[in-house]
């Protein structure tokens, strides 16, 4: 019985301290489990405590873990919520920023665990949202400070310049149009100017170069790579917890003013097409060669660089990343695109040609691209405007080749070359397609496509044995047409001079220019070496007519029609003599006079026409001379036979030299004296 009394007491001992104990449960269950070990008996008065023990899986314990868990992060999301300080800044601590990254993976982990009670989770939510706050602050804050300015000057060069020409005049009275490598402002061609393809060579491309194309392709990106590890260490918690769409705003705000800021700095404006429409040519030139940079630049280099950081800090959400990235970039792309579409509605003039079609190449070219970097429904409607942007770009590029041929069927000017030089109209044409073969694979694209669709073609280009047309391609046929309309219209020009003989000089020269042009240019495999030896046929054809128009009245002067035997000499047939001796001192001397001031541009084409010239007239002076010069005698005799046959050699020397200032400005004598 003392037994039992002795045990009942410590029993009631043991209810005693777990009384005492009872304002810690924790406290009150381990000290149940002890005594339990000394008599398995409280096992029976605490059943749910000693099952505890057992399993070892105490619901009360885990709750205790999430709660100490949840103050923790508590503790840490509050301490930086009342600081100004940031977490990411140059001066902070990686151990801070690295503590607070842990905070909140603890409050995602017990936001999404089924077994915390809904209380802790509601007091995890609120601390959650507090940190998230503050994780978004700091991400626009990284983002901003770490953002790389462009530098115009580390870019590489997107291509040769193609300047831009004006079909403004043809006088004779202005230089003639030619072209700048810089502006595309006229400026004076003389007969020294180099081919336009030595200016407009392919760039060449070596091992070095494809190096530091890779070294820019790394360093195009607009924000500072140490960085992008930790805007990936924000927007994966960001994500988890349920805030993309704050991340999504926050990146797409801050990225889309940086690059508006790159395509102001690459001379970009925003423009309305009203605006574009009544602006300057010269100005217009401007932005359209800016714009086809900026193009090259931002869409082809820096937008890829983009979409390279932007896959890497969205990696725990593809499709968030394909938002963000259009949201950022979309109003980059569509300022571009709208001022390429108010070009291509603007009023068409043969000037605009090169522009338009540069401007066309360049959004050609970077369409892979937009496609690669829109691959989803976010960037449908701006592949679809890129891609009718692109079809009008072609359109008006069509249309204006077109009204460039149209300007030179019709150009009409009737004020000639006062020495028979090449007119404008022939450097301005010739120079405008040999820089138009450079984008003969675009305009060949177009005008293809053009033809397959039925759309507007020239007129027929008469067959002049230039080849099979069915086998030249549709820029060539284009070309051809052209240079078609030029020569139409140069013969008519030659029309305006009232000496036939000038009237050939001038073709000779505008023939002969024309021929050099395709011969050392690209004109020259597309319209094929038939077509050059035709037109320097044609070029001895005028020669001929030159010879015929110009010299068969001085002439007929020296033949012996009439003139009776070398015997003869009777006052009447010395009287005839002299009259012919006469007569052709006064034409040669007329034609002197004259065509000492025409010009010959073509050193070897002046120098044949001198010899041919010398072999139509010496001879036959000689000749004459021999047979009729011992007639007349006596002092009279030189006022007649006034030239030898060197004379007149050395005299031809001086014709189409274009001088100005006719006899006098030679060192030979005056003719006539």
């Amino acid at each position: 019985m003392a037994k039992i009394d002795g045990q009942e007491k410590v029993i009631a001992a043991a209810q005693h301290i777990v009384k005492s104990l009872a304002t810690s449960k924790n406290a009150a269950e381990d000290m149940i489990r002890i005594l339990s070990g000394f008599d398995n008996r409280l096992s029976d008065l605490f059943p749910s405590a000693a099952a505890s023990a057992d399993d070892g899986d105490d619901p009360q314990e885990e709750a205790s873990e999430a709660e100490v868990l949840l103050d923790a992060a508590d503790q840490v999301v509050l301490r930086w919520d009342s600081s100004d300080a940031l977490l990411f800044d140059a001066g902070a601590s990686l151990d801070d920023a690295s503590e607070y990254l842990t905070a909140v993976d603890d409050l995602i982990s017990l936001v999404y665990d089924g077994d915390c009670s809904d209380d802790l989770r509601s007091r995890a939510e609120t601390v959650l949202q507090i940190a998230m706050t503050r994780l978004e602050d700091e991400f626009r804050h990284l983002m901003i400070r770490h953002t790389v300015p462009l530098d115009p000057q580390n870019l590489a060069d997107p291509g040769p310049r193609r300047p831009s020409l004006s079909f403004s005049s043809f006088s004779a009275a202005r230089p003639s149009p030619s072209f700048s490598s810089d502006h595309g402002e006229p400026s004076t061609i003389d007969d020294s100017e180099s081919s336009p393809e030595d200016d407009h060579q392919a760039p060449h491309h070596d091992s070095a170069d494809a190096e530091a194309e890779e070294e820019q392709r790394g360093s195009s990106d607009l924000i500072h790579p140490e960085v992008v590890a930790d805007l990936k260490a924000i927007a994966d918690r960001m994500i988890l917890s349920g805030y993309g769409k704050e991340l999504c705003q926050v990146y797409s705000s801050v990225r889309r003013d940086v690059l508006d800021e790159c395509l102001s700095i690459l001379g970009v404006d925003r423009m309305s097409i009203d605006e574009v429409q009544r602006i300057e040519w010269q100005t217009l030139d401007d932005r359209m060669r800016k714009w086809v940079q900026a193009v090259k630049v931002a869409i082809g280099v820096l937008l890829p660089g983009e979409r390279r950081v932007c896959d890497q800090i969205f990696t725990e959400s593809p499709a968030l990343c394909d938002e963000c990235f259009a949201e950022a970039s979309k109003g980059c792309v569509m300022q571009l695109l709208n001022f390429g579409d108010a070009v291509a509605v603007c009023r068409r003039s043969s000037e605009k040609l090169f522009r338009i079609l540069g401007m066309y190449e360049a959004l050609s070219g970077v369409m892979p691209n937009l496609r690669t970097m829109f691959p989803s429904e976010h960037g449908e409607l701006l592949i679809s405007e890129a891609e009718e942007i692109l079809n009008r770009l072609g359109d008006a590029a069509k249309g204006t080749f077109n009204e460039f041929g149209n300007d030179v069927k019709n150009e009409n000017s009737r004020k000639t070359m006062p020495n028979g030089d090449i007119h404008p109209i022939t450097r301005y044409v010739m120079n405008y397609l040999v820089l138009l073969v450079s984008y003969k694979d675009s305009l060949d694209f177009l005008l293809d496509e053009s033809s397959s669709d039925g759309g507007n073609h020239s007129e027929p280009i008469e067959r002049d044995g230039s080849g099979d047309l069915g086998l030249m391609s549709p820029t060539a046929q284009r070309l051809l047409t052209c240079i078609s309309y030029l020569e139409a219209n140069l013969e008519e020009k030659s029309k305006l001079y009232d000496e036939g003989g000038m009237q050939y000089v001038f073709l000779m020269n505008n023939m002969l220019y024309i021929v050099q042009k395709v011969k050392d240019s690209e004109l020259r495999a597309l319209l094929g070496d038939h077509w050059v030896r035709r037109r320097r046929g044609q070029v001895r054809q005028y020669a001929t007519s030159y010879l015929r128009a110009s010299w068969t009245k001085a002439l007929s002067y020296l033949k012996d029609d009439g003139m009776g035997g070398s015997g003869s000499s009777n006052s009447a047939s010395r009287m005839a003599i002299k009259e012919r001796f006469k007569n052709f001192n006064l034409a040669f001397e007329e034609i002197y006079r004259t065509q000492i001031a025409w010009k010959v541009a073509d050193n070897q084409l002046r120098e044949e026409l001198r010899i041919s010239i010398s072999e139509k007239v010496i001879p036959a002076y000689r000749s004459f001379m021999g047979r009729f010069g011992g007639h007349l005698e006596g002092r009279h005799a030189a006022k007649y036979i006034k030239y030898t046959a060197e004379d007149l050699e050395n005299y031809l020397l001086d014709l189409f030299e274009g001088s100005p200032g006719g006899p006098q400005s030679h060192p030979r004598r005056k003719l006539g004296s």
